[in-house]
């Protein structure tokens, strides 16, 4: 087996298939390392901007103090006072948003800021409070409270419009633990008469994400915006939506039915944790992140050098034209230098331009030095054409992932079929027995050389000696 010339040629195959993967190894870390550079640039612009905004509100908060009188062990009165807070949802809530983006580059990579006018229309019923109307309970100031993620990104707030008088909003939230955001006081003596509806708008600038907790018994969020690719999250879709070249239109509508936010306030505890509560949610941000594309092509790149030197060892058996290990190196490295390419003008170009221009520049390197390798130009377009098609076919892997499967599968069969088809009549123990196959060489070099001398003779034009071994083996 040691002396089989197959065994020790698959060996060495193998052996540069484990060494291009070096390089390959290395690609997929400058890939990584890019994608932490751009992530880097998005926070530093969320730092100097404001952070994706998460938007709890509005709610009207009672405070009120509990004043109890026990006894201790020594029979002696103790009192104790303790600070609660009674919190009102909306009976409705309707937003109505339009938040703009704007692109922000730092260097060569860029991000999204949107900024725009939010228009909440709000109305509560009268607050219960039969059960605080004892003489051991102080009724606080009531307020209207807004909370948000990032409260740099407020640029402007209007006062709340149908209160007597109006009223303006200030810095805070007068809430324990959620220290950004906004407050209006109200007059207990309205609330208990006649609830409250009012409305304001609130102009607000963030990045990535604008997301909208639905704390009223019906909740509605509006959005329109310029931005063409947005991306539907949270714990609700979209009712209706319509996402156009120039932006997009969304609706989003939900009750205490849907969400069954009312029961996480049945009880004075203070406000929970609001990350806990569903949200409507869209992402303003691309949609498709060319670093993630870029690496999901390179852990395509074994299927390829696979495939070509798979290529080079059926050429060299049907022809018996010998490709030298190193030819096989330089060949596969130019493969590999293809993502790196892809890699280094997709941030400048866009991925699509890239992949292109890079697919194009490496086939054509390929076909120039096949065209000297194999001794003949036909030979050298002909891998070149074969890798731009599977190149393309690459490129419909990464564009649809939900036919990944189905394209792979059919190419590996059109590939195997294609081996099976072309070494149907090869004997293999031909080929693995050396002193055989140098005997069946040389006996078509010399068919091949009687071949050229009688066609010259005949004052037809000669074939080269790797067309009569393929002849010869035809």
């Amino acid at each position: 087996m040691f002396k089989s010339v197959l065994f020790w040629k698959i060996t060495t195959l193998l052996g540069l298939m484990i060494l291009m993967m070096i390089p390959v190894g290395q690609l997929m870390n400058v890939v990584q390392e890019r994608s932490g550079y751009r992530q880097s640039v998005v926070g530093q612009v969320s730092e100097s901007t404001s952070r994706a905004q998460r938007i709890f509100g509005p709610l009207i908060v009672i405070p009120y103090t509990l004043r109890e009188e026990r006894k201790d062990e020594k029979g002696e009165i103790e009192v104790r006072i303790s600070q609660h807070q009674r919190i009102v949802l909306p009976e409705s809530l309707l937003v109505n948003g339009n938040p703009n983006v704007e692109v922000r580059k730092l260097g060569i990579y860029q991000t999204q800021i949107y900024q725009g006018p939010l228009k909440f229309q709000v109305k509560f019923a009268q607050p219960e409070l039969e059960d605080l109307h004892n003489s051991n309970v102080t009724i606080g100031q009531p307020f209207l409270m807004v909370s948000l993620s990032d409260s740099r990104g407020i640029k402007s707030i209007s006062p709340l419009n149908g209160v007597q008088p109006q009223t303006k909003f200030e810095p805070g939230t007068m809430v324990k633990g959620y220290s950004q955001g906004i407050h209006a006081p109200l007059a207990l003596e309205s609330l208990q008469k006649d609830g409250l509806e009012t409305n304001f708008t609130l102009t607000l600038a963030g990045t990535s994400s604008l997301s909208l907790v639905p704390l009223g018994r019906s909740s509605e969020l509006v959005l329109e915006s310029n931005w063409p690719h947005p991306n539907f999250l949270g714990n609700f879709l979209p009712d209706e939506r319509k996402v156009t070249e120039q932006g997009f239109t969304a609706r989003w509508r939900s009750t205490w039915f849907a969400n069954n936010i009312n029961s996480a306030f049945l009880y004075d505890n203070g406000i929970i944790d609001e990350d806990r509560l569903p949200t409507f949610t869209t992402s303003l941000i691309e949609p498709v992140d060319h670093y993630q594309l870029i690496e999901r092509a390179v852990k395509y790149a074994v299927l390829f050098l696979g495939l070509t030197f798979m290529a080079f060892f059926l050429f060299e058996t049907l022809t018996g034209l010998r490709v030298h290990p190193i030819q096989y190196l330089l060949v596969g490295a130019a493969l590999v230098l293809f993502y790196l390419i892809l890699l280094a003008f997709s941030e400048h170009l866009g991925f699509d331009v890239a992949y292109l221009l890079a697919s194009l520049a490496c086939s054509s390197l390929i076909a120039f030095y096949l065209s000297a390798v194999l001794r003949g130009k036909l030979w050298g377009a002909l891998f070149a054409v074969s890798l731009l098609l599977l190149y393309g076919v690459l490129y419909l892997l990464l564009q649809s992932e939900d036919n990944a499967l189905v394209l792979g599968s059919v190419l590996l069969f059109v590939i195997l079929a294609g081996i099976m088809l072309l070494t149907r009549k090869l004997d293999w123990y031909q080929v693995a027995d050396a002193v055989r196959l140098k005997e069946n060489v040389a006996t078509a070099e010399i068919t091949a050389e009687t071949t050229v001398e009688a066609t010259a003779e005949a004052g037809e034009t000669p074939v080269s000696n790797g067309e009569s071994r393929f002849r010869l083996w035809k």
